[in-house]
This record gives C-alpha cells, sequence and structure tokens, in this order.
C-alpha cells in the first residue's frame, strides 16, 4: 500500500528533476549507511552508492541484498534513503554533479524521465542477457525508452488478488471463482445467504482505478492497454465503455457492498480490508493488491491461510493469467565499476533471495525458487506474478499525475462518481476523456 501512495507525487517531482535546486525536506529526510562484509572479492573494490526510498523493515531487508552483494564480490555498499521524495532528492544530485551510482526507482514514468534527460547509463551490455534470461519480455519492455534498456526491475507487487474468507463460502456453498461470470454469480449467492460479497475502499481513488484497470486489461487485451496507457485511444473508445459496464455488474449493485455506495465511498484502503477480517466481518471479499496480507497481520487477528485466503481476478472471456502491479527498478545513473556490478547482481535470482526469504518482498525474476518465499501465501501471489501471460504495469502510474494520482480529480474522483452512477458509462468515459486530454496537454 505506501508504495502506491508515494507514487502520484514523484510523478510531479519528475518534472522538476534537473530544475530542482537542494530540497531541505528531502535532504533532511534521507539517512546514510555504509557496510562491509568478507566474502571472495573481485578485481573492482571500492564502493557503491545507492538511493531508494524504502527505510525502516524494508531498509534492513535491502540491506541484506546488498550485504550478499559485498560478500560475492568484496565491493562495500553506501545506502541511502530519500524517503518519498527521490525525485526531488535525486534531482538535486544530478544537478550537482553528485548522482548515487545505483538507484531503484518505484515508477517506470520516472524512469522515462530521466532516460529522456539523459540522467540514466544503458545496461543492454551489462545487464541485457541476464534480464532475458530471468525476467518475462514484459518486464524487459518496462524497462527499455525508446529501444534502450535502461532498468532490471528488481521489487513487484501483485495487484490482481481478491481475498476473502473461506468460512464464508463455506456457508454460502460458494466455490472459488475461476471467471468473471462465475465471480459475479458468487456474489449473489453469498447475498441470497445474508453475507455482503464485497467490501471497498472507495474514499482511496486509487483503490477503484485498480478496479478498472483490471477489468480494463482481461476485457480489452494488453494491446488495448497499452493503447489507453499513452493515450493513442480515447477513453470514450468502446473498449472502455465495455469494461466501466462489465465492472457495473458489481457495482450497480449496492446491496453488494459492505455500507452500500456510501459506505463504500466513506471506506479508506486499511478499513476495507478491516471490513472484512475483523471481528464480527461485515463482508466477505476485498479485492487488492498482496499487500492485503499485511494489512490482515496487523490489524485483525486472522491468520492467512485459514482465516484468509486469496484468488486471482478472474478472467473474462479468453483473457487468461493477466496481471496488473507495481514495481521498483535498478537503473545504472554512473558508468562505474561497481554501479555495473551492483546492476548485474540484482537482476540475478540471488539478489532476490536474499531478501525474499525475509518475506514483504514479491521479484519479478522468474527463475526464483518460490521455495524461498516463507509461506505460501506469498509462494502464490509471486507465482502468479511471474507466470502471468500478461502482465501491465498500473495503469493510472502511467498518467501525468493531475490525471491518473490527484485526490479529487482525474481517475480517482470520476470512478467515485463512477461508483455513485455506474449506468452512467458514456458521461464518465466523457469525462474521463475530457480530464486525460487536459491533463496531457500541460
Amino acid at each position: 500500500m505506501r508504495n502506491r501512495l508515494r507514487w502520484p507525487a514523484l510523478v510531479m517531482g519528475a518534472a522538476l528533476l534537473l530544475a530542482a535546486c537542494g530540497n531541505s525536506k528531502g535532504s533532511s529526510s534521507s539517512s546514510t549507511t555504509t557496510t562491509g562484509a568478507t566474502g571472495s572479492k573481485g578485481t573492482v573494490g571500492g564502493t557503491v552508492q545507492v538511493a531508494a526510498v524504502w527505510s525502516g523493515t524494508e531498509q534492513a531487508s535491502f540491506q541484506k541484498v546488498l550485504d550478499a552483494f559485498t560478500a560475492k564480490t568484496g565491493i562495500k555498499t553506501s545506502y541511502t534513503s530519500t524517503s518519498d521524495d527521490i525525485a526531488t532528492v535525486l534531482g538535486s544530485r544530478i544537478q550537482g554533479g553528485a548522482p548515487p551510482d545505483v538507484a531503484m526507482l518505484p515508477q517506470p514514468g520516472l524512469l522515462k524521465d530521466l532516460a529522456t534527460q539523459k540522467a540514466l547509463q544503458p545496461i543492454e551490455d551489462i545487464a541485457g542477457k541476464l534480464v532475458d534470461q530471468h525476467y518475462s519480455k514484459d518486464w524487459r519492455s518496462l524497462g527499455t525508452v525508446d529501444g534502450t534498456l535502461y532498468g532490471v526491475w528488481f521489487k513487484a507487487a501483485n495487484k490482481s488478488t481478491v481475498w476473502y474468507r473461506p468460512q464464508a463460502f463455506t456457508d454460502a456453498g460458494v466455490k472459488v471463482p475461476t471467471t468473471y461470470d462465475e465471480w459475479v454469480k458468487a456474489a449473489g449467492t453469498l447475498s441470497d445467504a445474508g453475507t455482503t460479497p464485497f467490501s471497498i475502499g472507495g474514499a482511496d481513488g486509487w483503490t477503484l482505478t485498480d478496479w478498472f484497470e483490471n477489468v480494463y486489461l482481461r476485457s480489452a487485451g494488453p494491446d488495448m492497454y497499452d493503447k489507453l496507457a499513452s493515450h493513442a485511444i480515447p477513453w470514450t473508445d468502446p473498449s472502455v465503455k465495455k469494461a466501466l459496464t462489465t465492472l457495473g455488474q458489481i457495482f450497480g449493485k449496492p446491496q453488494w457492498l459492505a455500507g452500500g455506495v456510501d459506505g463504500s465511498l466513506a471506506n479508506d484502503f486499511p478499513k476495507s480490508v478491516t471490513t472484512v477480517f475483523a471481528d464480527p466481518p461485515k463482508a466477505a471479499m476485498v479485492f487488492e493488491g498482496d499487500f492485503v496480507g499485511g494489512v490482515i497481520t496487523k490489524e485483525t487477528t486472522t491468520k492467512l491461510g485459514t482465516g484468509a485466503d486469496f484468488f486471482p481476478f478472474p478472467p473474462i472471456g479468453s483473457s487468461g493469467k493477466a496481471v496488473v502491479g507495481g514495481g521498483d527498478v535498478a537503473v545504472l545513473l554512473k558508468p562505474t565499476d561497481q554501479g555495473r556490478e551492483l546492476i548485474k547482481f540484482l537482476a540475478t535470482p540471488e539478489a532476490a533471495a536474499a531478501w525474499a526469504k525475509d518475506g514483504g518482498f514479491t521479484s519479478p525474476n522468474k527463475d526464483l525458487d518460490l521455495k524461498t518465499y516463507p509461506d505460501d501465501l506469498t509462494r502464490r501471489s509471486a507465482g502468479e506474478l511471474t507466470s502471468a501471460s500478461s502482465f501491465r504495469f498500473d495503469l493510472s502510474d502511467l498518467q501525468p499525475a493531475a490525471f491518473g494520482g490527484t485526490s479529487g480529480q482525474g481517475m480517482w474522483k470520476l470512478l467515485q462518481d463512477f461508483l455513485r452512477s455506474p449506468a452512467n458509462v458514456d458521461g464518465i468515459a466523457s469525462q474521463l476523456e475530457a480530464a486525460a486530454a487536459a491533463a496531457y496537454k500541460k
């Protein structure tokens, strides 16, 4: 969840990237640690500087990756946490001529901005073969700008998971659905049995964009998803209206939503999770990413795997396995030998394993042994992500921030309006197109 909430700010920050002139918030909030470890040393030596948004538990886990790198190569590491101000912090350091060797970017738009501004080093000769070996073509494409590979995707999030209470399904005689039509039918059965099917965190508009994106990817297909993401087709396209109509099969039944429409629009994301898994529960299912498991563990007494489980967002028609997600990509900002070695290491299953065994992490590296993950739910989620026939990055994160990532406007607000009036497909589509067109002109 934390990753998803920070990305819109990064998009806005990237626009100021090279013009940034020392942000006191970014500088004061960063923390730096330098470590080394004894291991088989190569001939490079020295220290590699790394910057990422991670702090706290995430920073500690990533440090284990860096320690594994040091043990393997003999190269020491110096890590800086930029907090959520990574675009501004990197912009200041680039302008000052002192960028880190490697940075972990949480959004492909920021990667594209940096590459366009010639702030990144191409890595085809460094890690291209490793990317082809260990990643699907979709991940290579996400790390590529204008035909040149610039990034290795290291951390990922599966945002195509539906979390549910197995007991609620058992009590209603419902089986885990394998298609969208079965899902809608199961919701009706749950409702008839006296259990509210869905909890929605509509107060956070990004949850509704995730609903739309998952339906659109499955109903329109990956090629149309790419066209919509780049505004190559308008939001009034029939494929958008079809997806809204399909989504309306759920949004259009307020009796299926915990608290009805008003309650759904008042609930934030954490509340939408606890509505399903707190005692007493008030709904059977909540759709969101693999990070739902963390909220369940932290905010409720429900046990993962017994009281809480998930199934993949169901296919629509012949869509097959498809995943909408997010992630963090490693890029090279300085042509140093130390940075090159770290980029190569981060593309290997060995690097992913150093964090995966800690938990709270999913790797897009398809050759990471799923047994490395500490629990069955994480293994299943990671397996869904790496085996998906289509993976696409969160569409709203690929938009100008004014349209895709700002509270009270753009996709966030208009999909909230759609939840209020799901029959107004043509009107919402027209408003989405108007908002998108205005944002792309800026």
